[in-house]
């Protein structure tokens, strides 16, 4: 029975992680379930010859054990994580009055969006429609292999998709990361009257909120409101796993 559930769960997972990989999606989230599911095939393959290695000596079936204990305290804290950051953030319709709508970049591809991108730009129009004196800010740098940054991608697509003036816009260029979208977003926020102790709306994917949220305060705004963007249901497991090795990372760089 064991070695038929390992085998399950290692087919799972290879699925999980092979489904996005071969769609040119590459990082944490998809190596992770992938490794985990050539380990666990490969042990279900060779099931009596490890039980057999662990039973030769005391110290091997308390490897085993430590193994499986560990693994088992990290899937805890990978859905204590998960816990935290679902259902997390306002919809534009119930998002009170802002100053402002920051939009975290995602991944651009080929001068366009990526479809989580999309998404977050798609939420953001629907609160800038709903919310027109608030100031619009799209931000993001170059991506690797691109040639343009993520903020003019954004710009252009909000313009062309929703009607949106390029102009009206705020756009951040040359950040790289969560923490650098909001420090360099800041001050050209103030630059336009934006006070950052008002209420400001902080536009990404659901899963991405909760650290936006943490950084966002450390960097100066008082007030950040989130609004949760869906995630692309091709990738959602695998950047929520991505999410807590990003949150991990983040917690350790003393970045909120």
């Amino acid at each position: 029975m064991q070695r038929a559930l390992l085998a399950l769960a290692a087919l799972v997972l290879l699925g999980l992680g092979a489904v996005p990989l071969a769609a040119g999606h590459f990082h944490l989230g998809v190596l992770v379930p992938v490794g985990l599911g050539l380990a666990g095939g490969y042990l279900a393959w060779r099931w009596w010859a490890v039980q057999a290695w662990c039973a030769a000596a005391p110290w091997r079936r308390a490897c085993w054990r430590a193994a499986w204990l560990g693994l088992a305290l990290w899937v805890v804290s990978v859905g204590w994580l998960w816990q935290r950051i679902a259902g997390l953030g306002q919809a534009p319709a119930t998002t009170p009055p802002v100053a402002a709508i920051v939009v975290l970049g995602s991944g651009t591809q080929d001068g366009k969006p990526r479809p989580a991108l999309a998404m977050r730009l798609d939420t953001a129009a629907q609160l800038a429609a709903l919310q027109p004196q608030a100031v619009l800010a799209v931000t993001g740098g170059v991506d690797f292999g691109q040639d343009e940054s993520e903020g003019a991608i954004m710009a252009r697509y909000l313009a062309l998709t929703h009607g949106l003036d390029p102009a009206a816009m705020v756009v951040e260029a040359r950040s790289t990361s969560t923490v650098l979208n909001l420090e360099w977003t800041g001050p050209l926020l103030q630059q336009r009257g934006v006070d950052l102790a008002q209420p400001i709306a902080i536009v990404s994917s659901d899963f991405h909120l909760w650290r936006a949220l943490q950084i966002a305060r450390s960097q100066g705004f008082g007030q950040p409101i989130g609004v949760a963007a869906p995630t692309p249901l091709l990738t959602r497991f695998n950047v929520w796993l991505r999410e807590y090795f990003a949150v991990a990372s983040s917690w350790v760089l003393g970045e909120w």
